[in-house]
């Protein structure tokens, strides 16, 4: 069981549950690989965006803000195989070095899985806090369960695609040069207008070590973070508002549902196609806030 953290914060024992709010004017905030256009729910026209989208983007602000700070490396990133990084643990801890003298690597024990995965999650931010499965390499780490929890983001209002011609003046090729008489190429590029998106966040007791000096880094990526991942396609991205919800204790004094209908939100009178987070109403019922929970707003 893991208590503290390298850096010896204590970990976090209480739980939040929270409401990331934030926006996307003239972009598409989170592409179908498939189709190359934003996510939708297509029954709905609701605009998407992937729980594995808000996480690589959380993962990409704390690999810049928190570069060379012990304990904040990123184990999922790109260009970096797994494996790598699994192997850590066995070449570096001694007493795992000695253990692996007595066996054969394919019976690596549980004390060693266990050293294994206390190791992971101590050196890497990522790994304490969303969790990972590290038994599927010859060194094998086990696997933790996370104590952030992230939903898919949906869209407070159906957004609508729009596909814009584009054209470029260089060619691809050579043989396209030479065969389309001096013409441009043709491309288009997919964006919505604009949309308002909202993403359910869970944060619970932890056997990982995920500390209360992590929990206010989380906090800052989730405010931060689409300032560290500009991107024309995406248009213009920006949190407008982290909605809070602080228990007394680790079981909570609320079901998370009825915390998050406390906050409404909903387009102000005679706005039919909002452009932007003003044209909406935002307001939280703090009159029904259950006892033992404390709200921030950020």
């Amino acid at each position: 069981m893991i208590e503290k953290t390298s850096s010896g914060a204590k970990k976090v024992e209480k739980r939040y549950d929270f409401i990331l709010l934030f926006d996307c004017l003239r972009g598409s905030p989170n592409s179908n690989p498939d189709t190359n256009g934003p996510r939708l729910d297509n029954q709905t026209m609701f605009g998407l965006v992937s729980d594995v989208c808000l996480k690589r983007k959380i993962r990409n602000y704390i690999a810049e803000a928190m570069k060379g700070v012990p304990g904040y490396r990123i184990f999922v990133q790109k260009g970096v195989s797994l494996e790598t990084y699994q192997a850590e643990p066995y070449q570096k801890l001694e007493a795992l070095k000695d253990k692996e003298k007595k066996q054969k690597k394919d019976k690596v024990d549980k004390d060693c899985i266990s050293m294994a995965r206390e190791y992971m999650c101590r050196e890497f931010f990522d790994n304490r806090t969303f969790g990972a499965v590290m038994a599927t390499t010859a060194f094998n780490c086990g696997q933790v369960e996370g104590p952030v929890q992230i939903t898919f983001a949906r869209s407070i209002d159906p957004v609508f695609p729009e596909i814009h011609p584009i054209t470029r003046m260089a060619y691809t090729t050579e043989e396209k040069r030479l065969g389309t008489n001096g013409e441009t190429e043709m491309g288009s590029k997919t964006i919505i207008p604009y949309g308002l998106y909202q993403s359910y966040g869970f944060i619970s007791r932890n056997s990982t070590g995920f500390s209360e000096e992590d929990l206010a880094i989380l906090w800052k990526a989730l405010l931060n973070m689409w300032d560290m991942d500009r991107s024309a396609s995406r248009g213009l991205m920006a949190t407008q508002k982290l909605v809070i919800f602080e228990h007394e204790s680790s079981l909570g004094e609320s079901p998370a549902n009825k915390l998050f209908d406390l906050v409404k939100i909903s387009k102000k009178e005679g706005v039919e196609f909002p452009r932007s987070f003003s044209d909406y109403n935002f307001s939280i019922d703090e009159k029904n806030l259950p006892k033992g929970v404390k709200l921030t707003v950020l």
